[in-house]
């Protein structure tokens, strides 16, 4: 078997460095640099990537190894039909470990070709670190690094105008692209940086806030050797991926200019305001999660794929997604059925295995953030109950008793959640039950008794659960 690099594989030119990537991990190689992989092969972009290593220890040294070249596999379900794509990322020029020398990495900033910085540090990654007293050592935060990096860019082009970055952060949380520049500006201050700097991160830099959305599953270390045998090369740094992806980013139009994936085909917006797509994300994908779990669960059911083509869960999901879900949002019909329709394919996804009870890790506060806001809204909107989010909340209070039909259910929560359940469960008068639970506030951040007709609804959901159960016991015995 040939060993992966620019030579065996035939790879020999090299394109100007125009983004920066802070970050080696799986979901950045097999999203953001897929999709420059991808916009150089379709456009006129032709750019590499260069990689800074974030923290201390990381995969720089294999990505050095292999000349920065790997394979992505893209496999799943794609209009009703499996698809298994496979695809030699050779877009990655270099890499950098600044923990072993920082002047290599501060000299990165005078290239003069660089356009764009892209990152992933984990969601606590963007955050002030008043432990960074100077840029005089390498600073222990990303947003302290990358301050250091700027500042040096800002001095050898003498504050240019033109030299200023677009700067992309892919890490989850919100506001992401105006956190960071938070961070910087308070770097900035801490350090006793001259004004100008802060003036020219203000005015000729770019900070986009963005939303991003695939599933990495990342190296598939289970059949990794039949997968090197098929691509003919030892490569040690595969990715895996599902085919669906979609970049959401708020920026000006000169960022799209400089960045023209509508011409590669790919599933990046450029929006004023992301607000509507990260809702429909966590309504619609992130929403059908986690009222699937308990009622799939409770089915006897182990993995979204089962869940979703079981008769019964499959329908109970379909239904809560079309008729609860997205009549509370605002996009068009067309885009809200379409996202939809793409996230049922995407718990399809034989070539991916996604564990319920994986899934069902804090599921209360994850029913206040991703559920609740549909019920409320649906509410709000059409003066009725949704019957099916709420059927998901009365198996939830049911999974929380942390035993059904015999079996101990596995939870994993946090030890005050874990708790009032347990004391809660001490009554085995379903509507005692339902009260207590929907009337904690620290919960669900309202009083949800106070919803006309709620406590009965999910108590009756409750009790036809129960019944369930016992039928279910009465046929074992």
């Amino acid at each position: 078997m040939r060993t992966l690099n620019r030579n065996t594989a035939g790879i020999l030119m090299k394109q100007p460095v125009k983004v920066l990537q802070f970050g080696e991990g799986n979901f950045l190689r097999g999203f953001v640099d897929w999709m420059i992989d991808v916009l150089n092969e379709q456009t006129n972009f032709n750019g590499s990537v260069h990689i800074v290593q974030p923290l201390e220890f990381g995969i720089v040294h294999l990505l050095e190894q292999q000349e920065g070249l790997y394979h992505v596999l893209l496999n799943g379900i794609q209009h009703g039909k499996e698809t298994q794509v496979t695809r030699l990322i050779s877009c990655v020029e270099g890499v950098t470990n600044p923990y072993k020398n920082y002047n290599a990495y501060l000299e990165l900033a005078e290239n003069p070709d660089l356009e764009f910085v892209i990152s992933n540090t984990t969601e606590a990654g963007i955050a002030f670190d008043a432990a960074d007293k100077s840029m005089e050592k390498l600073p222990a935060s990303f947003p302290g690094k990358l301050t250091a990096l700027l500042y040096r860019r800002y001095q050898h082009f003498n504050g240019a105008t033109d030299k200023g970055l677009n700067i992309i952060p892919c890490e989850l949380i919100e506001k992401n692209g105006e956190e960071l520049k938070a961070a910087i500006l308070q770097y900035a201050k801490h350090w006793n940086l001259p004004q100008e700097f802060s003036t020219w991160i203000n005015v000729h830099n770019t900070f986009c806030n963005t939303l991003v959305d695939r599933i990495v599953p990342g190296f598939p270390k289970e059949n990794i050797k039949e997968i090197q045998e098929e691509l003919g090369f030892e490569d040690n740094l595969v990715v895996k991926a599902e085919p669906f992806h979609l970049w959401v980013i708020e920026a000006p139009t000169q960022v799209q200019t400089a960045f023209p994936t509508d011409k590669a085909g790919l599933d990046v917006k450029f929006v004023e305001d992301l607000t509507p797509y990260r809702t429909r994300k966590v309504r619609i994908l992130n929403g059908a999660h986690t009222a699937l779990v308990p009622v799939a669960y409770l089915a006897g059911l182990r993995t979204v794929r089962e869940a979703v083509e079981d008769p019964k869960a499959g329908k109970f999901i379909r239904e809560a997604i079309f008729e609860e879900i997205t009549p509370t949002l605002d996009l068009s019909k067309e885009e809200l059925e379409q996202f939809a329709n793409d996230v049922i394919e995407r718990f399809q996804n034989p070539f991916i295995r996604h564990e319920l009870i994986t899934i069902a890790l804090n599921s209360v506060s994850k029913y206040k953030v991703r559920v609740l806001p549909s019920v409320l809204e649906y509410i709000n909107r059409k003066n009725e109950l949704p019957q099916r989010l709420l059927h998901a909340l009365a198996a939830l209070i049911l999974f929380y008793k942390g035993e059904y039909n015999g079996e101990v259910i596995p939870l994993n929560d946090t030890p005050e959640v874990l708790s009032f359940f347990e004391n809660v469960w001490q009554s085995d008068n379903a509507q005692e039950v339902t009260q207590a639970v929907l009337a904690k506030t620290d919960f669900w951040g309202t009083d949800l008794t106070q919803i006309e007709g709620l406590v009965e609804l999910v108590t009756q959901q409750l009790e036809v659960l129960q019944q369930a159960e016992k039928r279910e016991e009465t046929t074992q015995v």
